[in-house]
């Protein structure tokens, strides 16, 4: 028995098929959805300790930070439906896909502007401490998490709109391979993409690399807590080229069907998770566990200690 694999390569509109076995589509499903869970479950724990304590909720940088976690989450989920429905002869309704897509690529985009702000709070956090409390205040803060995930709706928005009012009904109630290219395959739509992309990197790239060479400026000057907020950024940055290896993923495999056309399924799924699962990873190791404050909570939780002091002192 095979399942069929439908990967987009290439610029000429045509989808390639690959076939799996059996045992190759529920291993390769078995290992995506045991990651991606585990992912999901340190994630939402994050989440709960973040809503159950007051020193996070009240805090920009926790703030941002969970609005990270929150947006790998949803990519997560999003990315286990496609590589389950990816196996499916049949394909997927057009509708549903194009509410797969938007939540995967603003959650997607969500991130690297996150990062950005984030750098941008440790940037005033460290050269304008008197005035950090007014300048990234929880309010502000909030309307930026609003902003960004405005400016981002703008990149996938117009794709939708240009969708539905060029393409028939019956496209959209059809059933295709959920693919971006494929759903939104208008060609002007096709030149917007990369531009808009690389607009969109050179802007976030911009805005951490200035934000790291003050902070580095301020180290040099001897400020206090310059050389944490040094390193932060700089995971910041690690972050960021991750997150930009997406925006790369179909040139890369581009590149490598040239080379390996048999085990282009085999290297589109290794790539996909190297790429989109485990850098999810990242959020949870630079606040849930470098972060003491975090890291004091989650303990906590993992070994079950707060809800066993609350059992105890109801006995």
């Amino acid at each position: 028995t095979c399942f069929c694999f439908f990967i987009y390569i290439g610029m000429n509109q045509t989808t390639v098929i690959y076939r799996d076995s059996l045992t190759e589509a529920l291993i390769k499903n078995m290992v995506t959805v045991t990651v991606c869970v585990s992912i999901i479950y340190i994630n939402g724990m994050l989440v709960h300790i973040f809503t159950r304590h007051q020193i996070f909720y009240t805090n920009p940088r926790y703030i941002l930070y969970i609005h990270l976690v929150i947006n790998d989450i949803i990519l997560l989920i999003v990315y286990i439906l496609l590589q389950a429905l990816s196996y499916s002869s049949s394909g997927i309704n057009i509708s549903l896909c194009i509410i797969l897509i938007v939540a995967a690529v603003l959650s997607n985009q969500n991130n690297p502007l996150t990062i950005a702000v984030m750098s941008v709070e440790c940037y005033v956090a460290v050269c304008f401490p008197l005035h950090h409390s007014r300048i990234c205040s929880v309010r502000k803060t909030y309307v930026l998490i609003a902003l960004i995930w405005l400016v981002n709706s703008l990149s996938i928005l117009p794709d939708v709109f240009v969708t539905l009012g060029t393409e028939t009904t019956d496209f959209l109630l059809s059933r295709k391979r959920c693919l971006r290219k494929i759903v939104f395959k208008n060609i002007n739509l096709e030149i917007k993409r990369p531009i808009s992309d690389i607009l969109f990197l050179v802007l976030v790239w911009f805005t951490v690399f200035f934000a790291y060479f003050k902070v580095l400026f301020a180290a040099k000057a001897a400020i206090a807590n310059a050389k944490k907020a040094r390193n932060t950024i700089l995971l910041h940055g690690f972050q960021l080229l991750l997150c930009m290896l997406n925006f790369l993923l179909n040139l890369i495999l581009e590149g490598l069907a040239v080379i390996f056309p048999r085990s282009i399924a085999n290297l589109y799924f290794m790539l996909s998770f190297f790429i989109h699962i485990l850098p999810r990873l990242i959020s949870s190791v630079v606040y849930g566990i470098r972060d003491k404050t975090f890291r004091k909570y989650l303990k906590k939780y993992l070994l079950f200690t707060d809800n066993f002091v609350k059992i105890h002192s109801f006995t």
